[in-house]
């Protein structure tokens, strides 16, 4: 399988994961201020900013299963590491479950983080898996809790995605065609 990635899409793939384990710790107590009172998690919130670099990493190399790659590398190093946002050996599910929801969308819509709709759907699928997998193994909210919260959840991972797709399109400008999935400009992939 990963012998369809070159070397510079497995760097995108590590370094967007980096970047998804980086940020978690600095947002999520942020949005626990919003989250809190509302009694949802505060990852459902915060979930926009740390998905979208699955959805910037499949934009940049424009290969099927890239999300789902950057979602098992974050699983194995919060597993490996035990650090912020760990849940232990579930971190694999909890942590996978985004990147496979974000792939299996795009795959069904044939798009490839080519607009702004396919980025909304996959930053939403994404953040919506995250939301109910750590539902279904911490928090077993009662429904309309856990209604607010994928509410929020998709709100929040779809703004995420659009703004994958703009980080990825400004980085086009600087080097048109030096990323692997630079040819995909607009509509269906």
């Amino acid at each position: 399988m990963l012998d369809r990635f070159s070397l510079f899409d497995l760097i995108i793939i590590a370094m967007m994961a980096a970047l998804g384990i980086a940020i978690k710790p600095v947002v999520v107590p942020l949005a626990h201020i919003i989250s809190g009172p509302l009694f949802i998690p505060s990852g459902a919130i915060a979930g926009g900013f740390y998905m979208m670099w699955m959805v910037l990493g499949f934009g940049l190399t424009g290969k099927r299963g890239t999300a789902t790659l950057i979602a098992l590398v974050q699983a194995l190093v919060v597993t490996g590491t035990g650090i912020v946002g760990s849940h232990g050996a579930m971190s694999l599910i909890t942590y996978t479950v985004p990147g496979i929801m974000a792939d299996l969308g795009l795959l069904l819509i044939g798009h490839r983080v080519c607009c702004n709709p396919c980025s909304f759907l996959a930053g939403m699928l994404a953040n919506m898996g995250g939301t109910i997998m750590v539902n279904f193994v911490y928090f077993r909210l009662p429904l309309i809790p856990l209604i607010l919260a994928l509410s929020t959840a998709a709100l929040s991972g779809g703004l995420g995605g659009i703004l994958a797709f703009q980080i990825r399109q400004q980085l086009l400008k600087f080097q048109p065609g030096s990323f692997p999935g630079s040819s995909i400009s607009g509509g269906g992939g």
